[in-house]
């Protein structure tokens, strides 16, 4: 496999790890919450774990059958909150942070075009589609913070 599409694998299994690591956050936070607002925020938690689950889909994609690589099977840190806004401030950061990664990929598999003759186009538009994703989840999570 050549350098370019290794630093690539590497960079997606990050990024793989990381939407492992959300999708059980979300659902476990999920089960934390009470309240009169409960069933909003609970429905919403796992409405992303969803999407999570699908970026990890497509991750998993990219890796093994474009770039060739083995998809990671382990995950990044999970973080603990207990009370709702917790939960909704820990996934807040949580989605900045991947978005802020997500972008750095997309910056690589921009500035290596030349070297991706054949998957280019798939890298580049599955990428920018999950990082469009995660910031209609930091506009949900916003919007129920109250921010």
């Amino acid at each position: 496999m050549a350098n370019v599409k290794r630093d690539l694998v590497k960079m997606l299994n990050r990024a793989l790890e990381l939407e492992h690591a959300a999708r059980i956050q979300y659902l476990a936070h999920a089960e934390l919450v009470k309240g009169e607002t409960a069933e909003k925020i609970i429905e919403r938690l796992k409405e992303i774990a969803s999407d999570e689950q699908k970026h990890e889909d497509q991750f998993r994609n990219l890796i093994g059958n474009y770039l060739g690589g083995e998809p990671a099977m382990s995950l990044a840190e999970t973080h603990r909150a207990q009370t709702v806004k917790e939960i909704l401030e820990v996934n807040l950061k949580g989605e900045k942070d991947a978005i802020d990664f997500y972008k750095q990929v997309y910056e690589k598999v921009i500035a290596v075009k030349e070297d991706l003759r054949y998957e280019f186009r798939t890298l580049e538009h599955d990428i920018r589609h999950v990082i469009m994703d995660e910031e209609e989840h930091v506009a949900e999570l916003s919007l129920l913070l109250g921010i």
